[in-house]
């Protein structure tokens, strides 16, 4: 069950890409345990939310807290030190390491090996097909796979937050509805989830609150099961 007390804030954001003001003021807050969604429509700045929240790009002005310290003036190995990780867009897994070696690189910062050996366990528990592969090379597993891998990689930092960016991107349906079975799972283990979807269905099902963005503005924030039945989100969103 969420707490009250907001793992993640962002106040008043500004990004930009050299002279492409790509986020404008964004504001929004997370509670600890929750599973919040941010949909919108392609180039809406849904991704750069997430980069900017890891560090990868830099906020130009305002400020994100992750559990109440300033973390918007760090690097992105920093921002993972605290307990947040990020599976980026496209997967981005190692293509030439073996599925083993890139879940063991999502461990690099941690020296307990005996923690780290029950997290893996865990990761094959959640995605069994992984520990099948794990002597293939990511580059050759499927896109199901990787993104698979994508996530276990993540996970296996132990994070307290969970970026995740287009989980679903490419996938089969059938794919899609064991993805979004997962993070439920994930989410039960008491990692919080801040998840970037194209799929505002499922992600709006499987979330607590959701955040409608456009044009690097946080428009419209509800309860993600308030949002499905608003007939702006409908029509924009869920194509009906």
């Amino acid at each position: 069950m969420a707490s009250e007390q907001p793992i993640l804030k962002l106040e008043d954001v500004h990004t930009y890409y050299g002279n492409i003001h790509a986020l404008k003021g964004v504001s929004c807050a997370i509670p600890s345990g929750d599973i919040a969604c941010l949909i919108g429509a392609n180039g809406a700045g849904k991704s750069t939310t997430l980069l900017t929240i890891f560090g990868v790009q830099r906020a130009a002005e305002g400020k994100i807290l992750y559990k109440g310290r300033e973390i918007h003036h760090l690097r992105p190995e920093q921002v993972a030190a605290l307990g947040v990780s990020q599976t980026p867009e496209g997967r981005q897994i190692f293509p030439r390491m073996t599925t083993l070696e890139n879940l063991e690189m999502g461990a690099f910062l941690r020296g307990d090996k005996v923690a780290v050996a029950e997290d893996m366990e865990w990761v094959f528990s959640l995605f069994p097909v992984l520990q099948e592969r794990t002597r293939q090379l990511g580059g050759t597993l499927s896109g199901g796979e990787q993104q698979m891998l994508a996530i276990g990689r993540a996970l296996m930092s132990r994070p307290e937050l969970l970026l995740l960016d287009e989980p679903s991107l490419g996938l089969a349906p059938k794919l899609v509805e064991k993805i979004f079975e997962t993070i439920l799972e994930i989410s039960k283990s008491g990692v919080t989830i801040f998840l970037v979807e194209q799929n505002a269905h499922m992600a709006l099902s499987i979330s607590n609150t959701g955040y409608v963005m456009e044009t690097g503005r946080i428009v419209l924030t509800d309860k993600a099961s308030d949002l499905l039945q608003n007939e702006k989100v409908k029509k924009a969103y869920l194509g009906e």
